[in-house]
């Protein structure tokens, strides 16, 4: 069985981009364009791995977060930020909200799913 991996994203060519290089590795993608729609997919569905965007156009990502994080079927879901925050302290406040990792935005495409072996064992895309 394949991948289930929740991806919470407001903008179109990064999730178009993450779909993209998780649909070639074999992951089947559940995608949210808001904190919402994210929220009622990973409750419903319970994705193997979620990867969310910080700025959300509906709520912080840090309190989907801690959200999910209190939810007691998906406490142990591995849960990634995807951000362009670099700012010093910003690792750590994302961290500190209850994500396992931080992916930095802008995607590289060779350097993602390397990024997300940590949590879920993906095959490689050809020649990565």
């Amino acid at each position: 069985m394949s991948p289930r991996i929740l991806v919470i994203e407001d903008n179109p060519t990064n999730l178009d981009l993450m779909a993209y290089i998780l649909n070639a590795v074999g992951c089947t993608v559940l995608a949210a364009t808001t904190a919402a729609d994210g929220m009622r997919l990973a409750l419903e569905e319970q994705p193997d791995l979620v990867l969310c965007d910080i700025h959300l156009p509906d709520r912080d990502g840090t309190e989907v977060a801690r959200l999910l994080r209190c939810d007691p079927k998906l406490g142990g879901v591995p849960l990634l930020a995807v951000t362009a925050l670099a700012m010093v302290g910003d690792r750590e406040r994302i961290l500190g909200a209850g994500f396992d990792g931080y992916i930095a935005k802008p995607i590289e495409p060779e350097q993602f799913i390397p990024s997300l072996n940590s949590f879920l064992c993906l095959r490689k895309v050809d020649g990565q």
